[in-house]
């Protein structure tokens, strides 16, 4: 029996997200139905992470148990050959039985990209989150900090999860700018249900001028989701990279 690792890259655009459900196209049913028709083999794979409807990924780290002794070229040879264009194979690796793409994952690394200018997007228009009224990025970064370290990010988090622990990590929330395009970098041992989104969102309020920078304390202490901002778009959204081992 052999433990395969899958890094993944797919365009979420005409996926309802990562997770197979009833009727709708999920990114977790593209890879098993390419397994099942290239080793005639019915499974459950396993993602580092859910993405929602609409969200990209560039580094998804996808893990599953197979009887079939392949190399890890010819698994990656031979499920490029079988998946659909908008979903890629970059790596394949042959691990150990306890591997884990979910429960070992350290660490993950999501961009948020906000193109932020009046005129809307044509090419770009499914990768980013169009925002045509300018934001004070600086205010944006100043918002950010008391987000920095482990933090309760009930205020973050969607609703209808079953999640018990709010406590997450955030190591990294960095907010760049060049020209048009701001980018949003989060770094974090494990992420809440929209969490990233929910941040995004409320830091561009504070860009806006809508809240003060000073305001996202007192977000977090009142752990109360109708506390923070808006919920921002999927498409901006990309999992960047997944980390395992020590942070």
């Amino acid at each position: 029996m052999a433990t395969v690792k899958l890094i993944i890259e797919y365009d979420g655009t005409n996926y309802a997200g990562w997770q197979r459900q009833p009727d709708q196209p999920t990114v977790q049913e593209a890879l098993e139905t390419a397994i099942q028709q290239l080793t005639q083999t019915d499974l459950s794979v396993i993602g580092a992470g859910r993405t929602d409807a609409g969200v990209h990924a560039l580094g998804q780290v996808v893990s599953f148990r197979i009887e079939k002794d392949w190399t890890a070229y010819e698994w990656t040879k031979a499920m490029n050959a079988r998946l659909p264009k908008d979903i890629t194979v970059r790596s394949a690796e042959l691990m150990s039985d306890d591997f884990h793409a979910r429960y070992a994952a350290s660490g993950k690394l999501y961009e948020y990209r906000i193109l932020n200018r009046p005129e809307r997007p044509a090419v770009d228009r499914n990768y980013v989150w169009h925002v045509h009224r300018p934001l004070d990025h600086i205010a944006m970064q100043q918002a950010a900090s008391p987000l920095i370290g482990s933090r309760d990010f009930t205020s973050f988090e969607g609703t209808l999860t079953d999640n018990e622990d709010p406590i997450c990590h955030l190591q990294q929330l960095n907010i760049t700018r060049e020209g048009d395009d701001i980018r949003i970098h989060a770094y974090a041992d494990r992420f809440l249900k929209h969490m990233v989104r929910n941040i995004v969102g409320t830091l561009v309020e504070v860009g806006h001028g809508k809240r003060p920078a000073a305001s996202i304390a007192d977000i977090l202490i009142a752990k109360d989701r109708t506390k923070a901002g808006r919920t921002a778009p999927p498409q901006g959204l990309f999992l960047i990279r997944v980390d395992y081992g020590t942070i």
